[in-house]
């Protein structure tokens, strides 16, 4: 069967369209990423910018037509942390049922986590321990668990939050960086209350900060998803490629061959955070994957048309 599923989150939009069966992903058709930033200035107002809404919207547009093209028999919509703050969330929910003709669905921090956890281990193979880390723009969530997700905490430190908040000059100043440091550093004590990082075998990073870093930590020459997916990168080269992306201006991030382009200005900020991840939770490596939430949202789908029979 061919499906679709679009992820909206605070930092990109992005889409996936494959042939499934079942729990498995068959041959993906279009796997598209768009930065649209729809959650910029949300953390301060509650509030869509209206040029952000209009340029997501406008890619929503793109996407739609390409599942229209490509024969998709049915689409699943998931918007995560900005649209959960958003006040005006309906102006954006009206332009996805237009658009894809479905109601999109606004995920809470736990079934956005749970959603993550089974793309992100949907093909990783073993059944370790295993812990999921999803730092996206607005949030981060982490889920813990063997084939299931056994508890799950989510928590507002996303690269958009963050770079908002902290790092207002270019480069940063060492006032501003530890200033988002100690800010990740007391929301990172929550995880504890919710689930215990040491239990887990192996600890598996998603989304686009991660891959990024990745890429960079890896010194690749330019962005390959088959060499970053399932990658391992350790803890010192993290905190190397972090200390690295804040030392330098937005625009020489930008130049870096393997930063999609809209991802320059938070990736300094994304990656503090795996390297504040690695320090507080003792973590010596982590496993970079390719598949994350977008994957979830797709392989739930599918599990939804095969329990209506």
């Amino acid at each position: 069967m061919r499906l679709a599923s679009v992820d909206v989150g605070t930092n990109s939009t992005r889409l996936l369209v494959a042939d499934v069966d079942g729990d498995r992903i068959l041959d993906q058709l279009e796997r598209e990423m768009v930065i649209t930033r729809l959650g910029r200035g949300v953390d301060r107002t509650r509030r869509f910018e209206p040029a952000s809404l209009r340029r997501t919207l406008d890619v929503l547009g793109d996407y739609a037509e390409r599942c229209r093209r490509l024969g998709v028999e049915a689409t699943r919509v998931v918007a995560t942390s900005a649209t959960r703050d958003a006040t005006n969330r309906d102006e954006f929910l009206g332009g996805v049922r237009e658009l894809f003709g479905v109601d999109a669905e606004v995920l809470s921090g736990d079934e956005e986590a749970a959603t993550s956890y089974l793309g992100a281990i949907h093909d990783l193979g073993g059944d370790e321990r295993t812990l999921v880390i999803d730092i996206g723009g607005g949030s981060t969530e982490f889920i813990i668990g063997n084939h299931d997700p056994e508890a799950m905490l989510s928590i507002d430190i996303g690269c958009v939050r963050l770079l908002e908040r902290h790092l207002s000059s270019d480069p940063p100043t060492p006032g501003e960086v530890a200033a988002l440091r100690a800010d990740v550093r007391e929301h990172l004590e929550k995880v504890f209350d919710a689930l215990d990082p040491s239990t887990a075998r192996r600890v598996v990073g998603v989304a686009g900060t991660v891959t990024t870093v990745a890429a960079l930590t890896l010194g690749l020459e330019v962005y390959d998803p088959d060499r970053i997916h399932h990658a391992e990168i350790t803890a010192a080269g993290i905190h190397e490629t972090a200390e690295r992306l804040v030392a330098m201006t937005i625009a020489e991030r930008a130049a870096l061959p393997v930063m999609a382009k809209g991802r320059e200005d938070v990736i300094a900020a994304g990656g503090l955070v795996m390297d504040e991840l690695c320090t507080t939770f003792g973590f010596q490596r982590m496993i970079a994957s390719e598949s994350d939430i977008l994957d979830g949202v797709l392989l739930g789908l599918s599990r939804r048309i095969a329990a209506r029979g």
